[in-house]
């Protein structure tokens, strides 16, 4: 795990330390750990954490307002996390879907040339995306 310190983490998330020093005071973020000079180093999470704060102000939410969001998205549980990803998961497929279904009548007016040319540069990644299913569905709870 990649950890920052604090001049890293503001020049990464394009805020000042001082910004850094205020949230961290409000608690809205966290030290991962200290080093033994005792500088705080920030871990990704916190890089993550500090753009979905930025992205709240810009969407003019109080810091307070923030701090109350941030708070719920902690206490997800981990099977509503698995329930959400696979939701997101389900809807990004249907559109998969869709978009298949856009290219049959393209694909159908190829050459063959040109349709095996096509299908040959796709199929490294739809394979890896077809194998990623598999290990999910045969391995994951649902077997």
């Amino acid at each position: 795990m990649k950890l920052y310190r604090i001049g890293e983490l503001a020049k990464l998330a394009d805020v000042s330390q001082r910004t850094i020093d205020y949230y961290t005071k409000l608690g809205l973020i966290s030290p991962e750990q200290r080093t033994q000079k005792n500088y705080r180093l920030y871990s990704s999470e916190t890089l993550a954490r500090l753009e979905r704060i930025n992205q709240m102000k810009q969407e003019k939410y109080t810091l307070e307002e923030i701090r109350e969001k941030l708070d719920q998205w902690n206490e997800v549980s981990p099977e509503e996390q698995v329930t959400e990803k696979l939701s997101s998961l389900e809807i990004h497929m249907l559109q998969l879907q869709r978009e298949v279904k856009e290219l049959e009548p393209l694909i159908s007016s190829l050459q063959p040339n040109q349709a095996r040319r096509a299908f040959s540069n796709l199929m490294p990644q739809s394979l890896a995306c077809i194998e990623a299913l598999r290990i999910l569905l045969n391995h994951g709870p649902f077997t």
